[in-house]
């Protein structure tokens, strides 16, 4: 017998007759011998409704009481679905489980759970069926934790239980090489570390929530990524295998294009003058990605970084006052460029990567704007009119096609 935690999207509840189907999957679990534990969203589009509402009169911690709100109508739906089954179930409020958060209302963070009273319940064979997102501070307000924070509740309650698996069910079955909208061929995945399902979502993968996938990391907690409505393995991320000098070089491929490059040119080179241009950014709480700096031979130097794509006006208003007390001699935007990236832990024990990736992109008449690196991933800013041909590109010179992967296991 396991102990999971399984979560289920808004889109996965998003009707009557959605709760119905995920509670018959659940009690099949149940029936099977294996104790659950449910975390759920709101029904689709209901946050988005409850969030209408309130425009122009919001207040933070109002907000949280509001929102919070959804979450509790799916518990109670599928708690009566499941004992209708004949599968015993109680719902939670996260206030209700005692999960602890701090103050930060619409942004909470988890600081601790009190798991005692889940135990009791799974101890009687019930099905315990939490709302994702919210929790309570030491005052007892209702926070919530962000949008995907269920992703986040899933995962710290699998972590307090200690639970075998944390199942995350989406409508995808599982985390792909890239975006099959974008790439037929691509396979979906058996297994990825943590480290490069973090990687993923921080460069655009949106299968699920950095934090959820962080605390996964943080705790050890296998999480796997299921489809709600059809049978399949999905995708176990997990920590990295001691095999990794045999894994693949690369795992997937992730593209953001949601990207913006601001230049300022001729900065004089001085000292701190990096700081002088990107401080007022970050005090904006304008978060910034890639930087690149060059100097010429006439001691002066340009300067990019890239932002949000919507942070991009700001940045550049903050830029454009900055470059004047600089004395520099321009400043440039550009909103039409993407990032485009490589991940896997493979490339720790895999030369000429960056060499490979540069010549498939050459090859199909790709140029590279700016280039990022870390242990393991590779990302470049490209045209975004030419970012799907370079997924394309790299997808098949580093063998992710379905295809490919075929011919080298000999299916």
């Amino acid at each position: 017998m396991s102990l999971l935690v399984q979560k289920f999207g808004g889109t996965s509840v998003g009707t009557v007759e959605r709760i119905k189907a995920v509670a018959e999957k659940v009690a099949a679990f149940r029936q099977q011998g294996h104790d659950i534990v449910v975390a759920v969203s709101a029904m689709s589009g209901e946050t988005n409704r409850l969030i209408a509402l309130s425009e122009g009169i919001a207040t933070p911690r109002e907000m949280d009481v509001l929102v919070s709100t959804g979450e509790q109508v799916t518990i109670s739906l599928l708690s009566m679905a499941l004992n209708t089954l004949g599968c015993p179930a109680v719902s939670y409020t996260g206030s209700q489980v005692r999960i602890l958060t701090d103050s930060a209302h619409t942004k909470a963070r988890i600081k601790r759970i009190d798991e005692g009273n889940i135990r009791a319940d799974l101890a009687e064979g019930k099905v315990v069926v939490v709302a994702g997102f919210q929790g309570t501070d030491e005052a007892g307000n209702i926070t919530t934790l962000g949008r995907g924070g269920s992703d986040t509740t899933a995962v710290a309650l699998a972590a307090a239980l200690k639970a075998d698996e944390c199942q995350i069910y989406t409508d995808v079955d599982g985390v792909y090489t890239t975006d099959p909208r974008v790439v037929a061929s691509a396979q979906r995945l058996d297994r990825i570390t943590f480290e490069e399902m973090l990687e993923m979502a921080s460069l655009g993968s949106k299968v699920l929530q950095i934090r959820a996938v962080e605390f996964a990391g943080k705790y050890n907690v296998p999480l796997r990524v299921l489809h709600s409505f059809q049978d399949g393995p999905g995708t176990l991320i997990c920590l990295e295998e001691k095999t990794t000098m045999e894994a693949p070089a690369i795992s997937g491929i992730a593209f953001n294009r949601d990207e913006a490059k601001l230049t300022v040119l001729g900065v004089p080179d001085i000292p701190g003058v990096a700081y002088k241009i990107l401080g007022p950014i970050s005090e904006a709480n304008i978060e910034v990605d890639v930087i690149v700096q060059n100097v010429a031979d006439d001691k002066t130097t340009d300067l990019t970084f890239t932002v949000h794509r919507n942070d991009m006006k700001r940045a550049a208003t903050i830029l454009e006052a900055t470059a004047s007390e600089l004395g520099a001699r321009e400043v440039k935007t550009d909103d039409k460029i993407a990032k485009l990236s490589l991940v896997g832990v493979g490339m720790r024990s895999h030369a000429g990567i960056a060499s490979q990736m540069f010549r498939a992109l050459a090859d199909v008449s790709i140029n590279i704007l700016l280039i990022t690196t870390s242990e393991i991933k590779i990302s470049v800013v490209v045209d975004e009119k030419f970012l799907e041909l370079g997924v394309r590109a790299l997808h098949t010179a580093f063998g992710l096609d379905a295809e490919s992967a075929a011919e080298s296991t000999g299916e």
